[in-house]
């Protein structure tokens, strides 16, 4: 393998039905803390909800970076925001997430729930596409969310589908602090 292929950035989706897409993206964000890395993250649901990343990456400072835009799960549980303002947070979270992707200040950009914001029609697959289109040569670049577009999963150098075998939550057990949230 020559030096130039080692030095090329990656783009890497974590996506399926099954617990752990955020969790695999927190866990690359230790790793290359490691190395003195600057990385970005981008979350474009959950941002209505507390939950122990928040105040963890905080502390990886100035290393990490959380943009927390979304307006929370769309439809579902606590949900009382319009389709448009999930649409109106979506687009502001890409257009920052374009900015940071196209700053060069990165070594890693994380866009965390992006796969469902494309699902959900929050963000167009064509604005997916130019997301990915304007990644630097160098720059790694992890999606994650359930329902990864085709056009993603056929363009990324590594997919990983998570699929649920088992869940607590099917024996009545309730998400638990500092392993779910």
């Amino acid at each position: 393998m020559s030096a130039e292929n080692k030095e090329r950035g990656l783009l890497i989706v974590y996506t399926g039905d099954g617990k752990g897409k955020t969790t695999a993206a927190l866990g690359m964000i230790i790793r290359a803390v490691g190395y003195g890395w600057k990385i970005s993250i981008m979350q474009f649901i959950k941002g209505s909800w507390k939950y122990g990343e928040m105040d963890g990456l905080k502390r990886l400072e100035p290393e990490v970076e959380l943009n927390i835009m979304g307006e929370g799960f769309v439809g579902i549980i606590d949900d009382d925001k319009s389709y448009e303002e999930h649409r109106e947070a979506a687009l502001k979270a890409y257009h920052l997430a374009l900015d940071k992707i196209k700053s060069n200040e990165f070594n890693l950009v994380i866009l965390d729930e992006l796969n469902v914001a494309v699902s959900l029609g929050l963000i167009t697959p064509d604005e997916l596409k130019e997301l990915v289109k304007q990644r630097p040569e160098k720059l790694h670049l992890v999606l994650t969310g359930r329902s990864a577009n085709s056009w993603l999963i056929e363009n990324a150098d590594l997919v990983t589908e998570m699929k649920e075998i088992k869940h607590p939550y099917q024996k009545g057990i309730m998400a638990q602090k500092g392993v779910d949230f």
